[in-house]
């Protein structure tokens, strides 16, 4: 199964917030490889920026999400796409285009506005409960 992770899951993870343990053994399985994870490039830029003020060794993280997952970029022609939804948050919207294009059968977010019209949306606790308990 192809999974699509989005930023909050890993500043869950890397921040010790609310869904922390579910978001740990959602990265276990995937460094487990269990499942094929897609992210956004604007992931890693967005976790440096978001945790680098509270978390020492943030590259050592950095790393470890840039090995274990597949990280993929935009072109104009999917930011336009994005930009053509009708949805405020274009961040969403470019992740959302993103998991659609490289045929994600979920997006996992704990953002409950988070776009996903024709993508099965997930929070971390909701899959976990479905695909790893």
């Amino acid at each position: 199964m192809k999974i699509f992770i989005d930023t909050n899951i890993f500043l869950d993870l890397i921040l010790k917030r609310e869904a922390f343990d579910k978001a740990l053994v959602l990265f276990n399985a995937v460094e487990k490889k269990r499942f094929d994870a897609v992210i956004s490039d604007i992931t890693i830029l967005n976790i440096d920026y978001v945790a680098k003020k509270q978390v020492k060794n943030i590259k050592d993280f950095l790393t470890l999400v840039n090995d274990n997952f597949q990280v993929v970029g935009s072109t104009n022609e999917q930011i336009a796409k994005a930009l053509s939804l009708k949805n405020s948050d274009l961040e969403d919207n470019l992740q959302y285009i993103l998991a659609k294009e490289h045929h994600c059968e979920a997006i996992v977010t704990n953002d409950k506005t988070f776009y996903a019209k024709s993508v099965q949306k997930l929070s971390s606790g909701a899959f976990v409960e479905r695909y790893l308990n």
